[in-house]
Order: C-alpha cells, then sequence, then structure tokens
C-alpha cells in the first residue's frame, strides 16, 4: 500500500509501507551511501596515483611500482581476482545509486556507468585469462583489448580517469541542481528548498 512521507527536508514524498533497499539506498540512506562509494573509490584512485608516483617520478622499474598496499602485499597487484572484484563493486554501485540521481546528474551518472561497464569487461577477460592460463594472442601475461594500445599502468589511470569526471559532474549536478530542475529525493542537494520551491512554480 503506497503512503506519503516527509523526508528529510520536509518535504512530501510518495513511498511504499515498507520501503526496499534498494529505495531507501536512492532515498533517505542516498547521502550516506555516497558518502561510502566515494571512500572506496578515491581509496583506489590512492593506489593507481602511488603507482604512476612511483614509475614516472621515483623512477622505479614497473614490476616493483606496486601501488601503497603492494608495498607489503606485492602478490595483489598481480591478482587478477581483486581487480575484477573492485571494477565490479564500482559497477554495481554505479547501478544500484543510479536512481537516486534525477535529471542532468542522472544523465552524467549513466554516461560513468557505461564506460564502467566496458571497464568491468576488460576486468572480466583478464580474469578469465588468468583462471583457465590461456592469454590473448599468445602474451606472457594476461592481456586486455585496449592493452594493445596503452601499457596497463596508462590503460587503468585512464579508465579509472573516464569513469571518474563524469561521476564528479554528476555529483556536481546532484547537489547543485541546474535552475528550474527539481532536486532529487534525498538530502545530497546544498539549497533543495529553494530548488524545489522554484520547480514547483514552474510547475
Amino acid at each position: 500500500m503506497a503512503a506519503s512521507v516527509p523526508n528529510v527536508h520536509g518535504h512530501v514524498l510518495p513511498s511504499s509501507a515498507h520501503p526496499s533497499l534498494s529505495e531507501k539506498l536512492n532515498s533517505q540512506w542516498h547521502e550516506k551511501a555516497l558518502w561510502v562509494f566515494m571512500a572506496v573509490v578515491l581509496a583506489h584512485w590512492g593506489e593507481h596515483l602511488a603507482q604512476a608516483y612511483q614509475i614516472w617520478v621515483m623512477g622505479w622499474p614497473r614490476p616493483k611500482a606496486n601501488g601503497i598496499l603492494g608495498l607489503w602485499y606485492p602478490q595483489l597487484i598481480k591478482n587478477e581476482s581483486l581487480h575484477y572484484g573492485y571494477a565490479l563493486v564500482m559497477l554495481i554501485g554505479l547501478w544500484v545509486l543510479r536512481k537516486g540521481f534525477v535529471g542532468r546528474s542522472r544523465t552524467w551518472w549513466n554516461i560513468s556507468l557505461g564506460i564502467q561497464f566496458w571497464h568491468h569487461f576488460e576486468h572480466l577477460l583478464l580474469l578469465g585469462q588468468a583462471v583457465f592460463h590461456h592469454n590473448l594472442m599468445g602474451k606472457p601475461v594476461p592481456f586486455s583489448v585496449l592493452q594493445f594500445f596503452l601499457p596497463r599502468v596508462e590503460l587503468h589511470l585512464f579508465y579509472n580517469a573516464v569513469v571518474f569526471v563524469p561521476m564528479m559532474i554528476a555529483m556536481y549536478y546532484h547537489m547543485f541542481p541546474p535552475k528550474g530542475e527539481a532536486p532529487a529525493a534525498c538530502s545530497c542537494s546544498w539549497y533543495k528548498d529553494d530548488a524545489m520551491e522554484e520547480a514547483n512554480c514552474n510547475a
């Protein structure tokens, strides 16, 4: 049975009597869920940037440039299941939290989701080669499609950047809805009350 309940800003929103986990994650829990998701994303970025710093600034040979955790656990950098697991977590996070975005922010979030789907496929391809011990084109290590054009470190820095940038644009429009666009049903917007009032006036 449907019911109307006030959200954190006092606006009345349609809701089921017993909202699902997905509904909560995209309404009253959306802001906290995004904080957790972004912490995971930034931690992963830190690893990639540390690896790039080790190679391009410190001059370490690539086999020794293993990021931060890789300094203590070098086997992690070679573990394709770990890399695939992160790509899958990213894909799931982008999919699960997308309903909380509306308007222009949803468009940019969908762009990020689409790019991450391909990134996830590349990691699935790498994982498959590691599991079945059969690498593309007889390469000595697992190889992804675009790795034929860019080295692995640079390629995955590029992948993370092209997923991250539209995600940040989506977050900006989500937190600061464009003029005349109704804000989402969560507490993320910094001026939700003003945007809601203006959207209602324009309706």
